[in-house]
């Protein structure tokens, strides 16, 4: 009897806890940049769901924007093709594109209906709808990739429609090019441009490393804060390579342009978005503005 009283209030404390920063980000908008082994594992991807399902509930105004390159690769080499990768950036020929766009919906209308299983509407939709994503065609160092497009223009006003009619929008990274072709965009990017144009609060990268290290070699010299300013003074110094260096300007960028923190977690830790938001503590590493 006494350890079960001992358990109801712990969990009564865990309640208290999170009560301030429930009040603080009442109404606020959240971009959760969803991908990575957080979406491969399906109990992984039932407890990011239900994360972001609470955070709506108890007052956030959540947008996920989800990715999905390695189940595109399975279903290119499922047609016989191999894969291609020119600095990190994935050839899309038309068979490719048509493929993405075929398993990035697929996805997207799976995230759905785990959302609506949980009693919260949502809304599924690809940067195509209402020109939400409107780019220009990406190269990579003077290669021609294909149907892989950088974001030159946002329109969220179909987002703050949802928004405001209590829906939660699930956006997948497909965006329209000026001769309305379609598009390829890089998932952290299609995130990273909507949480600048919609003025999120905060921005959340649920990743598959634990947050940033000054050394990634050192376990000690883990960053759990950090200024933009810091984290730009990093990336000079050469602190930050391989694949954190873009998503790290991502983060930095996002701050600049007026989101308030930006989170990196690992989206392999069991509601990690719940522990980093409502909790003292935290789990994974905040950028914040100077002032902040």
């Amino acid at each position: 009897m006494e350890q079960s009283m001992q358990e109801v209030m712990k969990k009564a404390e865990v309640l208290i806890e999170a009560l301030p920063y429930i009040q603080k980000f009442n109404g606020k908008i959240i971009v959760v940049k969803y991908g990575g082994s957080a979406m491969s594992n399906e109990e992984l991807q039932k407890n990011v769901i239900k994360d972001v399902t609470l955070l709506k509930l108890v007052g956030f105004k959540p947008i996920i924007v989800h990715g999905g390159g390695k189940e595109i690769s399975r279903w290119v080499e499922k047609t016989g093709k191999e894969a291609q990768f020119i600095n990190g950036l994935r050839v899309t020929d038309d068979e490719t594109m048509e493929i993405a766009e075929m398993v990035l919906g697929r996805v997207n209308k799976r995230l759905v209906s785990m959302v609506e299983e949980l009693g919260v509407k949502a809304v599924g939709l690809s940067g195509k709808d209402g020109k939400m994503l409107q780019v220009e065609k990406k190269y990579s160092d003077g290669q021609d990739i294909g149907y892989v497009g950088n974001i030159t223009e946002v329109i969220p006003d179909i987002l703050y429609d949802l928004l405001e009619k209590g829906y939660l929008p699930i956006v997948s990274p497909i965006g329209l090019g000026e001769d309305f072709a379609t598009y390829n965009i890089n998932a952290d990017d299609a995130a990273c441009a909507i949480a600048k144009a919609i003025q999120a609060d905060k921005l959340v990268f649920l990743t598959d490393i634990e947050g940033l290290y000054k050394d990634i070699n050192d376990k000690s010299s883990f960053i759990s804060r950090i200024t933009a300013k810091e984290a730009d003074e990093l990336i000079e110094e050469g602190f930050i390579g391989g694949g954190m260096l873009p998503k790290l300007s991502n983060c930095t960028s996002a701050v600049a342009s007026g989101v308030n923190r930006v989170h990196i977690l690992d989206g392999r830790i069991p509601h990690c978005l719940l522990l980093e938001i409502f909790t003292n503590e935290g789990v994974g590493t905040a950028i914040v503005k100077e002032e902040d």
